[in-house]
């Protein structure tokens, strides 16, 4: 987890903001009562993520620390007992992340949940649009300081090809008035590609009034504001749109998730995998898809109950979707599960799942001072356009899932405890 230096003379306050940060249990603090005590951390942690500081302290009462977190570019949180406007501005002026008054426990809750903010944001890819170097470069800066990964674009033309170069851009910032095309237009062109949940469109102009709200709202941007900003509403405006995409996230990604053990469930698997073997078919890419079944899981049940059963579980999920977390695993029915395996060949995929089930069974489940071994056994089939046995449609992949079932049939006819393959029907394909 990420270092935060927390630095705070208050006992009661200290022991208020240590109580919020337990909670979380997002970051890992590194407390401190004076600037001497807070320069020793730094000295010893280098690789400090960020820092909430109190602006008065025994050692530094001007707000010294303030200008010492800042000069090794560490972003800077600043709590204070009271709300002074020309401070502030001269804090902000500095570059510090926020500005947060001690008037209770809520303060702390928020500091915290901004750190872990700062935190999410390095994965928030950001484009801002604007033709005017100074105007954009206030935005970028702004931007990094909550630590925003920015790239930049000088009109709606050039947006688009760096939008479409760079996939994992989630926010676009776009002025209105530029040449070539304008910040309206973009919006339309956009809308056409991405939903709001996949790319939040923020319009901003010192120009207009409300009408031009409207418009960029009705076009498809999630948001506008008005230049020049204000610094906390940008922030809070900000943060709201990306927590709002984030909190879509969530829910679809927890329709996509087996609800007992975390990892994807089959309807997941149908709709990635097909997509994914699809890809590889028109790559010329070998694609194995297997399915894994427990050993002997109805005796676990019988002798130990169904609790330790959802322990086990619970275990092998956790050990699959570890032990092969660049492949697509899922559990689908009971004690099955799925893993396609786009890039290996059938032998490469049984051997990977040889040593897998090696793995799983030499780590044996602990339940009321039992260990319960487990195994498993798995067909393996593969497919490939390339050599004519296959079409590339859904038929395709469906029949592709029956024959690795054959396979594993074969498997628990011998005993189980194996894994068994077509014969390695994609070995002709040139990897």
């Amino acid at each position: 987890m990420k270092k935060v230096l927390i630095v705070e003379d208050s006992t009661m306050v200290m022991r208020i903001i240590k109580h919020v940060v337990k909670q979380s249990a997002v970051f890992t603090p590194l407390y401190a009562e004076t600037l001497a005590e807070a320069k020793a951390l730094i000295d010893t942690n280098p690789d400090i993520f960020a820092a909430m500081v109190d602006l008065s302290l025994p050692d530094a009462p001007d707000g010294e620390i303030v200008d010492y977190t800042l000069s090794l570019k560490i972003p800077t949180l600043v709590l204070t007992a009271s709300f002074d406007t020309e401070r502030r501005n001269i804090l902000l002026a500095k570059g510090i992340v926020d500005y947060v008054t001690k008037e209770g426990r809520f303060s702390y809750v928020y500091a915290c949940n901004l750190i872990h903010r700062l935190i999410k944001n390095e994965n928030v890819h950001v484009l801002v649009v604007d033709d005017s170097s100074m105007s954009r470069k206030i935005v970028v800066n702004m931007m990094r300081l909550h630590r925003y990964p920015v790239l930049e674009a000088k009109n709606g033309i050039e947006a688009i090809k760096v939008l479409l170069n760079n996939p994992k851009i989630k926010m676009l910032i776009t002025d209105y008035n530029m040449p070539e095309m304008d910040g309206f237009e973009l919006v339309q062109k956009l809308r056409v590609k991405y939903v709001k949940s996949e790319l939040v469109i923020i319009g901003i102009s010192s120009e207009g009034d409300g009408h031009l709200t409207a418009r960029f709202i009705k076009a498809g941007a999630n948001d506008f504001i008005k230049k020049p900003f204000n610094h906390e509403e940008f922030f809070c405006r900000i943060t709201h749109n990306v927590e709002q995409v984030e909190m879509i996230e969530q829910i679809r990604d927890a329709t996509r998730r087996d609800y007992h053990t975390g990892i994807y469930n089959r309807y997941y698997f149908f709709e990635k995998g097909y997509e994914d073997w699809l890809a590889a078919q028109g790559n010329n890419t070998p694609v194995a898809l297997a399915v894994i079944d427990l050993d002997n899981f109805r005796l676990v049940n019988e002798k130990f109950g169904n609790d330790a059963g959802d322990v086990v579980m619970q275990h092998v999920a956790t050990r699959l979707d570890q032990s092969l977390d660049r492949f697509l695993v899922a559990r689908t029915d009971g004690q099955e599960f799925y893993v396609l395996m786009v890039g290996l060949t059938n032998d490469k995929a049984c051997s990977l799942l040889e040593h897998v089930n090696s793995v799983i069974s030499n780590a044996s489940v602990d339940w009321n001072g039992s260990k319960i071994a487990v195994s498993f056994s798995a067909g393996v089939a593969n497919y490939s356009a390339q050599n004519g046995s296959e079409q590339c449609d859904e038929g395709g992949f469906d029949e592709l899932v029956i024959n690795a079932y054959q396979c594993l049939h074969r498997a628990k006819d011998a005993g189980g405890d194996m894994i068994i393959g077509d014969g390695g029907v994609a070995d002709d394909v040139q990897e």
